[in-house]
């Protein structure tokens, strides 16, 4: 095969998490040409990756689905051997049913899977030993790769270690506060509890988007931790993930920067609160914790990518979760 997309045009995290099939498939396939559709906002993640020949950004801001058939013209145009669809919506299985390719992968979760040449199970479970999301995602190429396991992996740039070096000239750990979904984020009140009992010799280092910049202020503001740093929106993807990467802890929900510790093999402690890791997306760093409340609920997990408010109105999935099983990690 000479060329191959990826489609996976969701949430940053999961475009992370897709990362495993470049590492095999470029390592199977060494001379091919590998190209990679996502969501406009996250094509600096792989930004001058060493194994992608091409990033395709889908903006869907406005004039969506225009925009969608011109990228399926360009797509055809482009002539793949194979195209690799983890997404499970019905556009990004049009575009995979209409590429032309003479492979066609994706899961049968998808609308439009029929059309494909294989379909993948992929199964949610919250049984004993389920498989994580980078495992379902390999069972794609199964059929055309060799390599059974890889890790994530992203590859940020000489110039994003030169950028944070300044930042890691004493010992520090990282916080990304913020998620998509209320009942995934860990309570402001509980992050400004946690950062007035940090040692005031550690460094902590806020990560997140400029729009997340006023929470990691208010938090830093009422903790009286004076020994801290906002970062958020400051910082691209890559740099703070070359960031993360020498953090005592980086302290994170269930959610993309999770991923991004993972990436980097990390030391990764991560908050759930209404989600569980059975789901199949936790972290894979060597080093990694979860935190939980360790009071019994009925009503956890509450779903899969959470809710903006608690269905039961006391969020207790979070407020129950006591600061010492933060600190013990320091």
């Amino acid at each position: 095969m000479k060329r191959i997309l990826i489609i996976q045009t969701a949430s940053l995290g999961d475009v992370i998490l897709a990362s495993p099939l470049i590492e095999c498939l470029s390592r199977d396939y060494p001379g091919a040409k590998i190209d990679f559709l996502m969501k406009y906002g996250y094509e600096g993640i792989y930004r001058r990756h060493p194994k992608l020949h091409h990033v395709i950004v889908w903006d869907k801001s406005e004039k969506k689905y225009q925009r969608l058939w011109e990228l399926i013209k360009i797509i055809r145009e482009k002539k793949y051997d194979a195209v690799i669809n983890l997404q499970r919506f019905a556009s990004s299985g049009l575009i995979t049913a209409l590429s032309g390719s003479k492979i066609r992968i994706g899961f049968d979760k998808n609308p439009l899977s029929l059309f494909f040449t294989k379909r993948v199970k992929h199964n949610i479970g919250k049984g004993e030993n389920p498989p994580h999301e980078t495992v379902r995602n390999l069972k794609l190429i199964e059929s055309i790769c060799k390599c059974k396991e890889v890790k994530m992996k992203l590859y940020p740039l000489q110039e994003d270690y030169a950028k944070v070096s300044q930042y890691k000239t004493e010992a520090y750990i990282t916080i990304a506060p913020a998620s998509l979904w209320f009942t995934k984020q860990y309570p402001v009140i509980k992050w400004i509890d946690f950062m007035s009992k940090i040692d005031k010799d550690i460094r902590v280092i806020f990560l997140g988007s400029e729009k997340e910049k006023q929470l990691s202020k208010t938090i830093i503001d009422k903790s009286g931790h004076k020994n801290s740093l906002n970062l958020a929106g400051n910082l691209n993807l890559l740099q703070s993930a070359a960031l993360m990467k020498d953090a005592i802890m980086n302290y994170v929900n269930d959610s993309a920067p999770m991923h991004l510790a993972s990436s980097m093999d990390a030391n990764t402690a991560v908050i759930y609160c209404s989600t569980i890791p059975e789901f199949g997306f936790g972290p894979l760093a060597k080093n990694s914790t979860i935190i939980e409340t360790k009071k019994k609920l009925n009503c956890k997990p509450c779903g899969l990518h959470g809710f903006n408010t608690c269905p039961k109105k006391h969020f207790e999935c979070a407020t129950t979760i006591e600061t010492e099983q933060l600190l013990d990690l320091l």
